[in-house]
């Protein structure tokens, strides 16, 4: 039993030789975490610290959910990633064959790689907005893209979520927050979901900014792409909004997974091995190769740096892929190591966290 007097203790364990993710985990504490990693399915790190509420009154415990923002566009990418593999929908159709009132001449592809050209939702709405679905996919049919699709990048940050969602509503007539929680968390044992029901709302961590300033900072100049992507509808990097019952219960899947970091873990370790886990296969091997295969490289506008794409998930130059979250959680997997990996944090700042974790993680075992 950790000593409950200390705000930053820390629980679980780690596998002979991992002691230095252990290490960095406790040198990078936020008063609110998790770190989690497999390697080849099986769990190596398991650990978590601090507290799930801003009055810290109620210790983090492996049941804990927390927001983890962008996190979640690889798992809303997989559900069309199944409809693609059981011959429902093709990478190359035009969105408008499954959604017909959908204006813009992008393709399926397109979306899962941020180059549709629709990075903003057009009409401005409040936070109330977030809860009403068809009134924000309304708005996306008839928005005209920002740039020709294909043409160029920029992370659709708010957007991501309904577009691929909506595909998911048109081609099997059930919610994407349902058919993510039946198709995809079911059968692989991931306790995520998108919506959550009633009865799991107790379980969220409460997200702080870890500096005053952190707001602005996210946000950056107020006529960028950046900051126009997560303007509208407002609420998204509001606490006041995140930490309550509308935007827990909401489907937003392009920022609003609530999660506990081993289920990305396993969400990963799921792709890791060709789309099975535990003898639930969801993906053929040769669809996850191609997902996590570059399909675009270049500028990305809202990253603001150079950035490889593949079909849900960010390809990195060391091979690693996956997907970071506003404020500093993420998921990713490292195939030459055989790790998926996952941090996940309350205190909304940035990567530094995360770094430090991967390099630690990546520095215990030798290439396989």
């Amino acid at each position: 039993m950790p000593d409950v007097s200390d705000d930053l203790w820390i629980n679980g364990g780690v596998a002979p030789g991992y002691e230095p993710a252990r290490e960095a985990f406790a040198q990078h504490r936020s008063g609110g975490s998790a770190l989690c990693v497999l390697r080849h399915g099986e769990t190596v790190v398991d650990l978590r610290e601090g507290w799930r509420d801003s009055g810290r009154t109620r210790m983090w415990d492996p049941r804990t959910l927390v927001n983890v923002y962008s996190v979640g566009k690889p798992v809303i990418a997989t559900a069309v990633l199944l409809l693609i593999d059981r011959g429902l929908v093709d990478l190359d159709d035009p969105v408008s064959r499954h959604w017909p009132e959908f204006r813009t001449p992008a393709t399926v592809r397109q979306v899962l790689t941020h180059t549709a050209g629709l990075p903003f939702f057009p009409v401005p709405r409040d936070a109330s907005a977030w809860s009403d679905w068809e009134l924000l996919c309304g708005d996306l049919a008839g928005a005209e893209p920002e740039w020709p699709p294909g043409t160029v990048a920029a992370e659709h940050a708010l957007t991501y979520g309904h577009l691929l969602g909506e595909i998911v509503r048109r081609v099997t007539g059930r919610a994407p927050g349902a058919f993510v929680a039946d198709e995809i968390a079911r059968p692989w044992g991931l306790d995520f979901g998108f919506g959550l029901h009633a009865a799991d709302l107790d379980r969220c961590a409460e997200l702080e900014f870890d500096a005053p300033d952190r707001p602005a900072q996210m946000l950056g100049d107020a006529a960028s792409v950046h900051a126009r992507a997560v303007a509208n509808p407002q609420g998204a990097r509001d606490l006041a909004v995140v930490n309550g019952d509308l935007w827990r219960t909401a489907v937003v899947p392009a920022v609003n997974l609530h999660t506990t970091a081993e289920a990305v873990a396993r969400f990963y370790a799921g792709l890791l091995a060709g789309g099975e886990l535990d003898g639930h296969r969801l993906l053929s091997g040769t669809l996850v190769d191609e997902a996590t295969s570059a399909q675009f490289i270049g500028f990305d506008h809202f990253i603001g740096q150079e950035t490889t794409w593949g079909l849900g998930v960010q390809l990195e130059n060391d091979g690693t892929w996956g997907m970071g979250g506003l404020g500093g959680s993420a998921g990713w997997a490292d195939p030459a190591r055989g790790h998926a990996i996952a941090y996940v944090t309350r205190q909304l700042g940035g990567f530094e966290r995360v770094t430090a974790l991967d390099a630690a993680i990546a520095s215990v075992e030798p290439l396989i």
